[in-house]
């Protein structure tokens, strides 16, 4: 039978069914109940690629435990501005998912967050120094006051108790932990959300469905190529506004829409594993996360942390990721992807990051080609007591790391995500990874500026944006009190019971 072709029209097309596409699809009918709004997923289900519990830390990102947000610039002084920045967005992240919860859009947040203190840990005198400087100069923010800092074995002990079961004493080590970390799921979120959204008038979902082509018309919408992968038939859909969400595969999409906006991105696909316990005994040991140094040449994606999760209902323990390089941009990509991403625009800038970036390349071949041993090895320095029979390997979410120009033209690769929007707000596409899914809110919100300006000014947007997010637009850190109150709310709404 001949495939079929079917033309539709409607007010905003969301492509990739994740955490940002349902961030945005959400606050979009929040705003505007009236918008019609197609999704289209290539997969059978949502949040199966880089919204997934296994594929991705689920730290809840808000910058207490992770040290590549605090670098030690050359005068020994600590960069907190994006600690602080990361910080604030994951507060507007929890007031998002509190008024969902309040407003019983989503249930059971408890199957989605959980209170886990976040912990850094280190060792080695110049770490240890190194972390002293970092709790000092971020103490100067509020949203860090409760942060603890300790050199003692036994506070360290109490706070992570695997951490220093077997690790000898003669080791100068440090830590610094913050009661108010979270372990989000944000594939079940995700799933809660989509599920609200699908019930709603104008929202349909379609899953199994692959944008082929992308393509703006003369009279400034866009023409969406569509293919159902379960029979072939054909969908055109027009629209005034595409958001590509699409994971490791937006670049390739940004590549199809073809917009100045776009021109000399490219990606760098880094893999991950992860190590898995399946021993009981050692999972119920851990209840916080704990995260350490990266090593030198490491993406930010690859800081090694040992993490308690809460994932489908069960306690888990996973330590990594060990990065890999592979082609493909999605974990259910292919291995030509890579090589489909290079055009004329971008293959300067590609080919001067690779060359800028020779230890991050040294670092991924030394990773693909680890022993167990090796992987071992790397577990023992956070958890000193650790067997190997103890611990399963399994594959971890794919990542496509950002590379742009720069002023002169060259290739500079970017850790983080991007948002690029056309001229005219009619398309926009988020790149990049970490910290993407913690800070969705505000990376959404910020969206609506670039590409909503005369509707994000309206009377009605601002009131409705204020009832969502009680602090929007202002700054957590410089109200004290206001910020308390958010964080004792989120912590109620949500079930955060804070030890």
């Amino acid at each position: 039978m001949a495939a079929t072709t079917q033309i539709t029209e409607t007010d905003v097309v969301l492509i990739g069914a994740g955490i940002m596409s349902a961030t945005l699809g959400l606050l979009l009918k929040e705003l505007q109940p009236d918008l019609k709004i197609e999704i289209f997923e290539r997969l059978d289900m949502a949040a199966a690629e880089s919204s997934d519990a296994w594929n991705n830390a689920g730290t809840g990102h808000a910058a207490f435990c992770e040290l590549n947000y605090t670098p030690q610039l050359e005068d020994g002084t600590i960069e907190t501005k994006k600690a602080v920045k990361i910080t604030e967005a994951f507060e507007v992240s929890r007031q998002f998912w509190a008024y969902l919860v309040e407003k019983n859009l989503i249930q059971n947040p408890e199957n989605f967050i959980k209170a886990v203190p976040h912990l850094s840990f280190v060792w080695g005198e110049e770490n240890v120094d190194y972390l002293k400087k970092r709790f000092e100069a971020l103490q100067k923010f509020h949203l860090f006051k409760e942060m603890e800092y300790t050199e003692e074995a036994q506070t360290i002990k109490e706070w992570a108790p695997l951490v220093m079961e077997g690790r000898k004493n003669d080791d100068k080590i440090a830590a610094t932990s913050m009661k108010y970390g979270t372990d989000v799921n944000f594939g079940a979120l995700t799933r809660s959300i989509f599920k609200y959204l699908e019930s709603l008038e104008g929202v349909t979902l379609h899953f199994n469905h692959e944008v082929r082509k992308i393509k703006k018309k003369s009279d400034g919408r866009w023409r969406i190529k569509v293919t159902d992968l379960n029979n072939g038939d054909k969908k055109r859909v027009l629209t005034p506004f595409v958001f590509i969400g699409a994971g490791g595969g937006s670049l390739l999409l940004l590549e199809k829409a073809n917009i100045p906006e776009g021109e000399g991105y490219g990606g760098f696909p880094v893999s991950g594993q992860w190590l898995k316990c399946t021993n009981p005994e050692v999972i119920k040991k851990h209840a916080v996360k704990v995260y350490g140094k990266a090593s030198v040449g490491a993406p930010p994606m690859s800081v090694p942390h040992i993490d308690t999760r809460m994932i489908d209902g069960e306690k888990a323990l996973l330590f990594g990721p060990y990065a890999g390089f592979s082609t493909k941009f999605l974990k259910n990509g292919s291995y030509f992807d890579l090589i489909k991403s290079i055009d004329l625009d971008n293959i300067k800038p590609m080919l001067g990051a690779g060359i800028n970036n020779i230890p991050l390349t040294k670092y991924l071949i030394e990773q693909v080609f680890q022993s167990s041993k090796d992987r071992m090895k790397a577990l023992k320095e956070y958890v000193p007591s650790a067997k190997k029979e103890d611990w399963v390997l399994e594959t971890a979410g794919q990542r496509v790391q950002v590379i742009k120009k720069d002023k002169d033209g060259n290739g500079v690769l970017e850790f983080g995500t991007e948002v690029v929007s056309a001229a005219d707000g009619s398309l926009a596409v988020l790149l990049g990874a970490s910290p993407g899914a913690s800070t969705a809110t505000s990376i959404m919100i910020e969206l609506l500026h670039q590409c909503f300006p005369e509707k994000m000014s309206s009377v009605a947007w601002q009131n409705k944006l204020q009832q969502i997010i009680p602090s929007y637009g202002k700054s957590l850190n410089d109200n004290p009190e206001l910020a308390d109150s958010i964080r004792k709310k989120t912590n109620e709404v949500l079930k955060l019971k804070v030890e």
